[in-house]
């Protein structure tokens, strides 16, 4: 959260996305969110964020959820933890069916860094639910940059083996924070190679297959604005 003050002229980065090109000098351009889970009923970041007024103060037909129009503008959405205070004490059911309800919101094709959450979760019976859901699991670059656990590293390993045993699907990326780290994924692709896992099953392993994988979970889109 970058201001407490919830009013749209604080979050008027997000008023754009509605016209973000979809090709840019040929090539097709996705529109994509990364949004923080942040409760145990697996609710995401701005789901409670109302507004009434347009950036430049003018009454809008209607109240708007920031949240789904932040969502109904993308592609895709990755639900991840970063924070996880509030799931202190929590069970492995309880962060389990919290991860399973991040599922249940339309927008969301990917649950993100889930080796590096630190929560503790039924990994057969999550994966089982994303296959189900023609939804995919993230092989993380960042998970694997210095300095990070080891735990973190082979929990990742337990999550690719268990994704290529029951058959989901997975994306895998650098999470890039810089230009410079765009596209590397080299120690995520090791592993991958080390655990055998099927191309077939690696949701991004060329263009046409993420559009199609898109295309089978039915993500909803506006591409409207307010």
């Amino acid at each position: 959260m970058l201001y407490d003050q919830q009013t749209i002229k604080n979050f008027q980065f997000f008023m754009n996305t509605s016209i973000w090109p979809e090709t840019w000098h040929g090539v097709r351009l996705l529109h994509g969110a990364e949004v923080d889970i942040v409760d145990l009923e697996g609710n995401l970041f701005a789901y409670d964020i109302t507004f009434d007024q347009g950036i430049n103060g003018d009454k809008l037909r209607q109240p708007h959820i920031l949240g789904e129009h932040i969502l109904g503008t993308c592609d895709y959405a990755v639900a991840s933890i970063h924070s996880k205070q509030w799931a202190a004490g929590a069970s492995q059911k309880q962060i389990t069916q919290m991860y399973v309800n991040a599922l249940d919101n339309p927008h969301v094709l990917i649950l993100g860094h889930l080796g590096r959450s630190g929560l503790d979760f039924d990994v057969p019976a999550l994966v089982r639910e994303c296959r189900d859901r023609g939804k995919l699991i993230e092989m993380n670059e960042a998970t694997h940059d210095e300095g990070q656990r080891e735990v973190a590293i082979e929990r990742c390993r337990v999550i690719a083996e268990t994704c290529a045993e029951l058959g989901c699907k997975i994306s895998f990326g650098s999470d890039a924070h810089i230009a410079t780290r765009i596209a590397d994924a080299h120690s995520v692709i090791k592993l991958l190679e080390e655990v055998d896992f099927p191309e077939e099953l690696m949701a991004c392993r060329d263009a046409q297959t993420f559009l199609d994988t898109i295309a089978e979970a039915k993500i909803p889109v506006s591409k409207q604005g307010y």
